[in-house]
């Protein structure tokens, strides 16, 4: 065992992903210098690009044998109408497999086409296309290849899998390209607060599609903080609790030469019903449901500043989670059971995304790898590793380029840590 050698991938991913198996070698384990790091390997690789997207997404499917993703062959620009994306999987029990699954030409370099697998299914996912002038989804069943189209997109599905709700898309790319789809213009694009525009909820059985909640309705309501007066306004990151009585949504609004964007959170029934506002301090980012009444939001509060909080859906109170120790912005998911918090950083000044889990009982962070970003990848096509956890809660999948070989997925055994 002397004459082990390592090329230089291999080293780096020592260095970036700590403790890994060596490639041949699969008993051998490298420490990073101040403490052991969980395995980690690539699941995808060149010649083409590979990602995922968002963290709130199904990624897994329910044997955590298959990972869905999307590829491409190009990276550092806009997608333009005519980028087609694949649409696929990975065999994480028989060498990481790839498995083109379809196509799609609705797609964003931050939270993709929506791929997903469909809640409560083995065999059906479901993402975003563009057909001819509108935008589309597609049901598919991986093992029969029997496709059902439906004449509207979705953004998030209902537990039961049966109900989708969506913003406008066209909406989107006018007020913010890169969580949008190229390809059509916005027909309310002057109109700040359109009637006609908003969240819309989708039958995933009928196809069937109706306007619950309107962008104009929504910017009637009263903000006691923030003053709205020529403001353009929009929805976006909308998703279903855990028993899907009730959804979140954003409103967001620009105000002309004022540059950046504000936001307060609100909640609403799945028919658009007994709307709530759960934080109108204007600074809302990345959230998720803990339970079903329970929201953990990076957000602003008079009480301690810019924190991670734990916010009561139709009750004025929160708490801090993680104070001192979750001190910055990340993709927040909770793993089963609710024991610990799967989150990571934007980069550091060092530009590494720092992923880590954090122990709600113990209030203790584990490091799960620093990866480092290069930096191109900036603005609209940066790579957030955008953390997802497998339906066991012994896995994650990062995005990252970390290794040089442009974005791919990456797969890191957790189970040591939460066994």
């Amino acid at each position: 065992m002397d004459n082990i050698k390592l090329t230089r991938r291999e080293l780096l991913r020592c260095v970036t992903g700590g403790t890994i198996a060596l490639a041949g070698f699969s008993g051998y384990k490298a420490q990073a210098a101040s403490h052991e790091l969980p395995q980690i390997r690539a699941i995808t690789r060149r010649p083409k690009f590979h990602w995922f997207s968002y963290y709130d997404k199904l990624q897994f499917d329910p044997s955590c044998r298959y990972a869905l993703g999307m590829e491409v062959d190009f990276e550092h620009r806009s997608p333009r109408p005519d980028d087609i994306i694949s649409i696929g999987m990975v065999d994480l029990k028989n060498g990481d497999r790839w498995i083109k699954l379809g196509e799609s030409s609705a797609w964003c370099w931050q939270q993709g086409c929506m791929l997903q697998w469909r809640p409560h299914s083995k065999k059906e996912i479901i993402f975003n296309d563009r057909q001819e002038n509108r935008f589309i989804c597609h049901i598919l069943d991986i093992h029969s290849s029997k496709k059902r189209t439906l004449a509207h997109p979705f953004y998030t599905i209902s537990p039961d899998g049966h109900t989708a709700i969506a913003p406008d898309f066209r909406r989107i790319q006018d007020m913010r390209p890169g969580y949008g789809y190229a390809g059509l213009p916005d027909p309310h694009a002057d109109d700040p607060a359109p009637r006609d525009s908003g969240i819309f909820r989708l039958d995933l059985e009928t196809g069937k599609q109706e306007l619950i909640i309107s962008i104009a309705d929504v910017a009637k309501i009263p903000n006691p903080h923030v003053d709205l007066t020529g403001a353009k306004h929009y929805f976006n990151h909308l998703l279903f609790n855990p028993d899907g009585s009730r959804f979140i949504f954003l409103h967001r609004w620009r105000i002309k030469d004022k540059g950046s964007f504000g936001t307060r959170m609100l909640t609403a029934r799945p028919d658009g019903s007994d709307i709530r506002i759960v934080d109108d301090y204007g600074k809302t980012s990345h959230f998720i449901w803990r339970d079903t009444r329970h929201i953990l939001a990076w957000s602003w509060h008079p009480s301690h500043g810019n924190a991670f909080y734990l916010y009561e859906d139709g009750i004025r109170k929160v708490e801090v989670v993680g104070k001192g120790i979750m001190t910055q912005d990340g993709h927040c998911t909770y793993l089963p059971t609710n024991k610990w918090i799967l989150n990571d950083t934007y980069p550091d000044k060092q530009r590494k995304q720092n992923v880590y889990l954090y122990n709600v009982d113990t209030q203790k962070k584990v490091p799960l790898g620093a990866f480092h970003l290069p930096p191109e990848y900036k603005g609209e096509w940066r790579c957030d590793t955008h953390p997802r956890f497998s339906p066991d809660g012994r896995s994650v999948v990062i995005d990252s380029p970390h290794e040089g070989n442009g974005r791919q997925m990456y797969l890191i055994d957790i189970s040591p840590i939460t066994a």
